[in-house]
């Protein structure tokens, strides 16, 4: 089995991570909080000091963090990925960031002789939980062959889409689509609330019929219920759908469902939801 190293572990990249200690990889993790590393170390995981000491054991590193802020500061920052990359080491970004991002951070990597695969993923908790993530990958694709049994640990699907910045591409362009359907629902949830219509009943309604979709299925019972306990935290998504817009306008496109769903996005972070759910996008939809 291999040896990798895996920087941050939030509510996606823990269980990832876990996932490649059950598959029986060595694994060396760091995170910005220190005691988030301790679940993975008591299952068998060393703790390093800095990304820069994670990189130096582990011919492969994987990074999961939030935002391009956060990625580019694991690269660039003191005691950053870039101090102990070179020869012989490989890293690859999972986490969701714009393709500007991808494309300063690759050149970065494989200047000093590394070499780097862009990897975001499609889905949530449970699917990072359950190893069943997509991976949307771009860049170096003899390195994506090589790392196949790792991303077959943590996912189902794997895309190569080519270039370095076509995996941020995609995964915006999917997280759009989502921030948009969930807005659109929430307002059907709302709507079919104030007209007298039962929430089970429209569930039926749309499950037996061409709406029918995971989304729906999993969400829409929690949402009913009030439940908005994070498994994709409301301020990624509109993170995303920001990207998105800045994307579209890059390219001189209109969005205007992505600009509704964006707007009711900020109503609920305006309303202090960005650690719920984002399908507390509802909470800013109700009133």
């Amino acid at each position: 089995m291999a040896k990798y190293g895996f920087l941050g572990l939030g509510i996606m990249g823990c269980p990832m991570a876990a996932n490649l200690l059950k598959a029986g990889h060595e694994l060396v993790v760091w995170n910005r909080t220190p005691d988030k590393c301790a679940p993975l170390v008591a299952q068998g995981a060393a703790r390093a000091g800095t990304p820069a000491e994670v990189v130096a054991v582990c011919p492969v590193t994987f990074a999961m963090v939030s935002d391009p802020e956060a990625s580019l500061e694991l690269l660039f920052g003191t005691g950053g990925v870039l101090e102990s990359i070179g020869e012989g080491k490989a890293y690859v970004d999972c986490s969701t960031v714009d393709p500007h991002t991808s494309i300063e951070v690759s050149p970065s990597i494989t200047e000093q002789g590394g070499r780097f695969l862009e990897a975001p993923v499609s889905g949530s908790r449970k699917p990072a939980e359950d190893g069943t993530l997509l991976f949307l990958c771009a860049g170096d694709q003899s390195l994506l062959e090589e790392i196949r049994p790792a991303l077959d640990a943590m996912g189902k699907t794997i895309h190569f889409l080519g270039e370095v910045g076509q995996g941020a591409r995609m995964k915006l362009v999917i997280n759009m689509i989502m921030g948009g359907m969930i807005t659109a629902f929430a307002e059907g949830l709302v709507l079919a609330d104030k007209a007298g219509i039962a929430a089970d009943d429209l569930f039926a309604v749309l499950d037996g019929g061409v709406l029918a979709n995971p989304l729906f299925r999993v969400k829409g019972p929690r949402m009913a219920a009030g439940d908005f306990a994070p498994a994709f935290p409301l301020k990624h998504e509109k993170k995303d759908l920001r990207l998105a817009l800045q994307l579209g306008e890059e390219l001189t496109l209109s969005l205007p469902t992505a600009t509704a769903a964006n707007a009711a996005f900020l109503r609920a972070m305006n309303a202090g939801c960005g650690d719920e759910d984002f399908s507390a996008v509802l909470k800013a939809i109700r009133g």
